[in-house]
């Protein structure tokens, strides 16, 4: 009798890919789109250093306002795609894997480099932040001092975060993809249902305009819904479910390379409206000016519209000339997390203090950048070879431990990022 029951809520609850048989070797174009997307943050916060009508924990003594056009060629789709892969990676997951297993590993992998940032990594870039606004004037051994301190009175403006100063910056990707892991395992017999699942086949099956169309309105529907500094949120998790359902779909991937041209014609008109669209219209809302409210709303009609084609023309692009394998991939594929994890405080720290010996525009804004990457290399090259930072940075152990030690560690793990996890979930 226990035995029919269960069966039948196993027809309605189901927890794996329905189509597990199927999934495929590792994507490699997946891979270096991944590290291309994540080379194209650096340079985007390095961008930040210079604009002059978006704010940033500090900026260079020179702004230049026609930086912000060139940064907008890839800001609508960057973060869309980063989580789109983000959500094709758990769909290739869990045809391997037990449900509790994708969490125990994700928790480990994402809530483990996230405590080290925000007590270690991020720390700098506070101090940077407030000695640029001049609220403080101390070495950064007094600050650190002070930031571990629970009666410090220099932090009162900064009470925000996952505890009071303590804030995740840009690991923010880290926290959501930790939030979005369980919220889509929550969803997973309705991701994987039957219908659910003929309906996609269906919109798949029509000419490719009617998935993007589907995919710019859920878009649309939530930049219009949320407020502008928060749409980030709701979008990542959208393109994520979007990422899983699409998993290794062929035809999916098949109709993305067919039409590549005119994907490219779309993108090359689309990205020149938005950033015109960005220098008449949205510039005047940046600076406080009255701009007729049916614009914006054109206007926010062109930004979802290439958040989605900018995705698909991306994907496309990495499926047609970046599907061979290569020995420098591994390497790389290792390399996007420490460096995701390093860049943005080796930025701050380097723009804050070369930017006050006033060096011409060039020289400093290349003095930033080649700092900054030779910096992420360097410090790669460390952690990859210190077994004890390797999982404080998202890497597996190299070494090979006994199933007893590996268990220890686990628990050790867990226990760790336990009250990490406790304080975000509350």
């Amino acid at each position: 009798m226990l035995y029919n029951v269960i069966s039948k809520l196993q027809r309605y609850f189901v927890f794996y890919p329905p189509d597990s048989h199927l999934a495929t070797t590792r994507r490699v174009d997946l891979d270096w789109l991944r590290i291309g997307l994540f080379a194209l943050l650096i340079i985007h916060h390095i961008g930040m250093f210079y604009v002059s009508n978006w704010g940033w924990h500090a900026k260079s003594q020179y702004q230049f306002e026609w930086l912000e056009s060139v940064l907008l060629i890839v800001e609508p789709w960057r973060m869309p795609a980063i989580w789109l892969i983000s959500g094709i990676a758990i769909r290739f997951i869990l045809a391997k894997v037990s449900v509790y297993r994708l969490i125990a590993l994700r928790s480990l992998r994402l809530l483990l480099p996230l405590l080290f940032g925000v007590l270690i990594v991020i720390p700098p870039q506070l101090y940077v932040e407030m000695s640029a606004k001049g609220e403080i004037t101390m070495s950064y051994w007094t600050f650190m001092q002070a930031f571990y301190s629970n009666n410090s009175g220099i932090f009162e403006n900064y009470q925000y975060g996952i505890w009071p100063h303590i804030d995740v910056n840009h690991l923010w990707y880290l926290r959501s993809l930790w939030f979005y892991s369980l919220a889509l395992v929550a969803l997973l017999p309705l991701l994987n249902s039957q219908w659910l699942n003929r309906v996609i086949d269906w919109v798949v099956a029509q000419h490719g305009i009617v998935l993007i169309s589907l995919v710019v309105f859920i878009v649309l529907s939530i930049q219009l819904s949320w407020p502008t500094d928060q749409t980030r949120y709701p979008l990542g998790f959208a393109f994520l479910v979007l990422g899983y359902l699409l998993g290794w779909r062929q035809d999916v991937w098949q109709k993305l390379s067919t039409h590549l041209p005119m994907l490219s014609i779309y993108f090359v008109i689309g990205t020149c409206t938005f950033i015109a669209f960005y220098n008449v219209v949205w510039l005047d809302v940046i600076k406080g000016y009255k701009v007729d409210e049916r614009l914006q709303l054109i206007g926010m009609v062109v930004y979802s519209t290439m958040r989605v084609i900018g995705v698909a023309f991306v994907l496309a692009i990495a499926g047609r000339f970046f599907n061979k394998p290569s020995k420098h991939l591994a390497y790389f594929s290792d390399a996007v997390y420490p460096f995701y994890i390093l860049h943005q405080t080796l930025i701050l720290v380097f723009g804050f203090y070369l930017t006050q010996f006033k060096l011409p525009a060039l020289i400093e804004a290349a003095g930033v950048s080649l700092l900054t990457i030779l910096g992420c290399f360097a410090l790669f090259e460390v952690i990859k070879r210190v077994e004890l930072l390797r999982p404080c940075f998202g890497l597996k152990l190299q070494k090979k431990y006994s199933p007893m030690t590996n268990k220890f560690g686990y628990a050790v793990g867990l226990l760790m990022i336990s009250p990490l996890a406790w304080q975000l979930l509350m």
